[in-house]
């Protein structure tokens, strides 16, 4: 077992990257700066924590030893990886990545610093990081991740190595999810397939039996779109259901880091913190709140993925393709729906729900989003000239 079975579908990627951490095969010439590349759900984190386990181990990340196990979670000694559930990363932030990569490397010939969301970095923020990339110390790698270069500064993708990463086939990613976690190999293939490919969601999906719960009710959406007093009030419910949902995912953690700074204060368990301390607490709570936010739209924005893959199959349906659906398993929706209107509607009906995940990244109120949207999947002409 190596560093780089998980990363299925990706074998131009993971030829490039082994030989650099190898020093051997064609383009093994290292370099100190790497930016992966590749859409959600092809697994740019999973390939940055591999590539870092692979420079951090003697055997290059060949078997899994003790080294390459603690970098593939993240707690390599040598390894400091930056990751945010915020819009954006403060410049605060990257000036202490900064700082930590200046740190000469521990048990290991490299110091790794990984960036997995360099996109959301605003160009003032990138400028720091980008004098880093410029004069590192002769032992740090910096392995930035984002979806594409262009959402990369210029001057900072100008210097490091692009390797970019494809969407695995779904056949892949179903495999994986038999051997890696014993899933059932039915439900494996449905569950690469409804999650568009995406690994993590493919995961979550067939060990979560709650979420593929969820998902069933989010198809059900079109056909409870009865009337316009329904509709307004599903939009609501549907509101609370994912607000509740990203509670659930943020409550802990929101806990976890609350009691790790007031422990760092020096505040005892159960008091209140002094005055003098009260910022620092405030700054935490904005934060989190504004990571609930994000979780909150997170989960909204999935809903609406999953109803664009529902009107897809839909619209190959009345274009006479009957392969290559994302929901085959529910051919009798997909036909009932095919047969009840025709492919301009249908049309309609996905710039709807494409308008409302754009909709969702601006500081639109997530009710009027959700309501303008099921209107919209209920009566698509409503706003045609």
């Amino acid at each position: 077992m190596s560093v780089w079975d998980e990363l299925v579908g990706q074998d131009e990627a993971v030829a490039r990257l082994r030989a650099a951490a190898s020093g051997t095969g064609d383009g093994a010439a290292m370099t100190h700066a790497w930016l992966l590349t590749g859409p959600p759900g092809s697994g740019r984190s999973n390939a940055a924590r591999a590539f870092a386990a692979a420079l951090l181990s003697e055997d290059h990340g060949e078997a899994m030893s003790p080294a390459a196990a603690r970098a593939l979670s993240g707690t390599h000694e040598s390894m400091t990886i930056m990751s945010t559930q915020k819009s954006l990363i403060t410049i605060d932030e990257v000036r202490e990545l900064v700082s930590q990569a200046q740190s000469a490397p521990v048990n290991a010939p490299w110091r790794v610093m990984i960036i997995e969301d360099a996109d959301r970095m605003a160009e003032r923020t990138s400028n720091v990081l980008l004098k880093a990339i410029e004069e590192p110390p002769p032992a740090t790698v910096w392995i930035l991740c984002a979806p594409s270069p262009q959402d990369v500064l210029m001057t900072i993708r100008s210097r490091c190595r692009n390797v970019n990463l494809r969407i695995p086939p779904a056949q892949a990613i179903a495999s994986l999810l038999v051997s890696r976690d014993g899933v059932d190999e039915a439900r494996a293939e449905w569950a690469a397939a409804a999650a568009q490919n995406h690994i993590g969601r493919a995961r979550f999906l067939a060990t979560n039996e709650e979420a593929a719960q969820q998902r069933e009710r989010t198809l059900e959406i079109p056909d409870r779109l009865t009337s316009v007093g329904s509709t307004v009030r599903l939009a609501a419910r549907t509101l609370d259901a994912a607000t509740e949902r990203a509670e659930a995912r943020t409550k802990e953690r929101n806990a976890r880091e609350r009691a790790a700074l007031l422990a760092t204060l020096g505040v005892e368990p159960g008091k209140t913190p002094p005055p003098a301390l009260r910022s620092q607490v405030k700054r935490l709570e904005e934060e989190q709140k504004r990571k609930d936010s994000r979780a909150r739209g997170d989960e909204l924005d999935a809903m609406l993925l999953e109803l664009l893959s529902l009107y897809r199959d839909v619209l190959l349906c009345q274009f006479g393709v009957d392969g290559g659906w994302i929901n085959a398993h529910d051919d009798a929706r997909i036909r009932t729906i095919a047969g009840q209107t025709d492919a301009p509607t249908t049309l309609k009906r996905i710039d709807v729900l494409s308008q409302a995940r754009r909709r969702l990244q601006t500081n639109t109120a997530p009710l009027l989003v959700l309501e303008s949207a099921f209107i919209g999947l209920s009566n698509p002409w409503l706003s045609a000239d």
